[in-house]
């Protein structure tokens, strides 16, 4: 199933230029593009996905509609289709930004010259804190994005790939190597990452804090990653 909507990704680029991918074709685009059409294209899009947000957060994804995105929005149900072709495609574009942000949120709490057990810490409550302040969206990417069919596996699997990266990639730093840390493998980052989103998700699903879960995630982190004696 494709919807026919743009996916970004964070790529190794040059700063400014990003990419997008329609149908399987990447292309890139300058961010510092000072095309007025384009600019204008771009808040309305902006628009819409925020108005796509709040939706979620009145009503939940299921029994929200294209009107109630375009009210929060406020736009037009025609611009609404100017950029998504309904609003399964506006939700996916927007739970794929969601994950990138994080992705990012992550990377910047880590301080990559501390103990794994800080450095665990700070990238779990990173990814909770950021969890809690868009919980409706969280409860959205469980129960909504399983139902989109093959377009929502593709996007689930877009953040495997990105998340297990980035696992890889801040535990392979001088400092872990040389007290005795050794980069995860593939299948082992996906584990990790795995285990911890359905963590994130059950305890969402109970209505408990997800805050609740950092010991267990830190703890779980040092187990698989730490030195061997």
């Amino acid at each position: 199933m494709t919807y026919g909507t743009p996916t970004y990704r964070l790529d190794a680029r040059p700063r400014g230029v990003a990419t997008t991918t329609v149908a399987g074709v990447t292309a890139t685009q300058d961010s510092h593009t000072t095309d007025p059409v384009a600019e204008v294209s771009a808040e309305f899009r902006r628009r819409l996905l925020d108005g796509m947000a709040a939706a979620i957060e009145e009503r939940g994804f299921r029994d929200s509609t294209v009107a109630d995105v375009v009210r929060h929005a406020r736009t037009s149900r025609r611009t609404f289709y100017e950029h998504f072709a309904n609003k399964q495609a506006c939700l996916i574009v927007l739970l794929q930004e969601m994950s990138s942000r994080i992705a990012h949120q992550i990377e910047a709490a880590v301080d990559g010259h501390s103990p794994l057990e800080t450095q665990a810490r700070q990238a779990i409550e990173a990814w909770i804190a950021a969890s809690e302040s868009s919980r409706a969206l969280t409860v959205s990417w469980i129960r909504d994005l399983p139902s989109l069919g093959s377009a929502g596996r593709q996007v689930q699997r877009g953040w495997l790939d990105m998340f297990s990266a980035l696992v890889q990639r801040l535990a392979n730093t001088p400092e872990l190597l040389a007290s005795g840390v050794s980069p995860p493998s593939r299948q082992t980052a996906i584990m990790l990452v795995g285990g911890l989103r359905e963590l994130i998700a059950v305890t969402v699903e109970d209505g408990d804090a997800i805050s609740g879960i950092i010991d267990v995630a830190v703890d779980c982190v040092l187990a698989v990653l730490g030195p061997r004696h």
